[in-house]
């Protein structure tokens, strides 16, 4: 049954991308939970929700997998490189789930994974443009998109929560 749908559009499983440490991140290890990606920054007003997007996951092991996109696209504000935003994250916020590479999440160069969460055509659900950093995107157990939040949108909002 839904073997079909995922015929019609591409799937965000097929999509490669690197952890920050530059290793290859395999989606498809993520089937079966909801993911929940999010372009952060460490300079950023929104940096603080880094330490809900750690609770999130460790409330919902069983359930989500939360994705970071360190990205520098918004007023500069994640001008690390990969070990500088690795030690900031562990050292501020213990963070343990999963950081992307830096990559452009909107643009000529965005990158593919962002491509997909961004374009009906892609997810097809909804078009959106990525606003600022901490944008939230939701991808269902079975790797459709559910729905996106703005950077305002806390990561233990009951619009992310009830889904999961």
């Amino acid at each position: 049954m839904s073997n079909k749908k995922a015929t019609t559009t591409p799937s965000i499983y097929d999509i490669g991308i690197n952890a920050l440490d530059g290793k290859a991140i395999d989606l498809t290890a993520f089937k079966g939970k909801h993911i929940l990606f999010v372009n952060v920054a460490s300079e950023c007003g929104f940096t603080s929700q880094y330490k809900d997007l750690q609770k999130l996951s460790s409330t919902y092991p069983d359930t989500l997998v939360v994705i970071g996109a360190p990205c520098n696209q918004f007023a500069k504000q994640e001008p690390g490189d990969a070990m500088q935003i690795q030690t900031f994250c562990e050292r501020n916020f213990g963070i343990t789930f999963l950081l992307t590479e830096k990559i452009n999440v909107k643009g000529h160069k965005q990158h593919p994974l962002y491509q997909w969460l961004t374009k009906k055509d892609l997810n097809g659900k909804k078009n959106s443009n990525v606003k600022w950093n901490f944008q939230k995107y939701l991808v269902n157990k079975d790797g459709r998109l559910v729905d996106y939040y703005y950077s305002i949108t806390k990561p233990m909002s009951s619009k992310i929560v009830k889904h999961l």
